[in-house]
């Protein structure tokens, strides 16, 4: 749900700030408590690309929070977090190497 909700918001951001273009959120996770999102980015060029940009996608959390606290109903607004999303890296290694052993005969 949170997903459904933060994409829409960070397209709008990109809008405005074209140099975050190129990241893409990946998935959400709220804390059981609901006082902590994160927030999950993938980078075409990888974590060093992710970090470049992170500078900037800071710079917007406020914004991104108010308009969020906007958009979900509830008494609080969880506190936003960003970070890259290793999994997507591990998923593209893996299938390289089941590539890798295909090629080879070995699978």
């Amino acid at each position: 749900m949170l997903l459904h909700t933060i994409a829409p918001l960070f397209v709008q951001i990109m809008q405005d700030e074209p140099t975050l273009q190129g990241l893409t959120i990946t998935r959400v996770k709220l804390s059981s408590d609901k006082g902590k999102c994160t927030i999950f980015f993938h980078a075409l060029g990888g974590f060093s690309e992710y970090e470049e940009k992170r500078k900037t996608l800071v710079l917007y959390k406020a914004s991104l929070r108010k308009a969020l606290s906007q958009s979900i109903k509830g008494r609080y607004t969880p506190t936003l977090q960003f970070t890259y999303d290793l999994e997507l890296d591990k998923q593209r290694r893996v299938e390289d190497l089941i590539d890798k052993l295909k090629r080879e005969g070995k699978l």
